[in-house]
C-alpha cells in the first residue's frame, strides 16, 4: 500500500481527540463556548448551577471534541482548559 500525505494525516488525525475541563465554580453560563463550539460537544447544564447560581456549561458530548479550542478562546472568565489527547 502506497501512503500518501494526506494518508498519513488521517492516521495521525484519527489517534488524537480532544478533551476540557470546565471550572463550574467561575463559569457564569453566557453560553458563548456553546455556540462557539463547532461540533456540539458543549452545553450549559440544565438542572443544576454552581454556588452563583448559574448554570454551567459541561461536556454534553464528549466523544465528539476535536480539540480545536474555539470554546476556550471566548470564554470571557477563562474557564476552559483544552487538552489534546493522543490514543495509544
Amino acid at each position: 500500500m502506497t501512503y500518501t500525505f494526506n494518508n498519513y494525516l488521517q492516521n495521525i488525525m484519527a489517534k488524537i481527540h480532544g478533551a476540557i475541563t470546565v471550572d463550574d465554580k467561575r463559569c457564569k453560563g453566557c453560553d458563548l463556548c456553546v455556540v462557539a463550539c463547532p461540533v456540539d460537544v458543549l452545553a450549559l447544564q440544565p438542572k443544576e448551577v454552581n454556588d452563583r447560581g448559574y448554570h454551567f456549561a459541561y461536556m454534553a458530548n464528549p466523544e465528539k471534541c476535536i480539540g480545536c479550542g474555539s470554546c476556550a478562546l471566548v470564554c470571557p472568565d477563562a474557564c476552559i482548559e483544552v487538552y489534546r489527547v493522543v490514543e495509544q
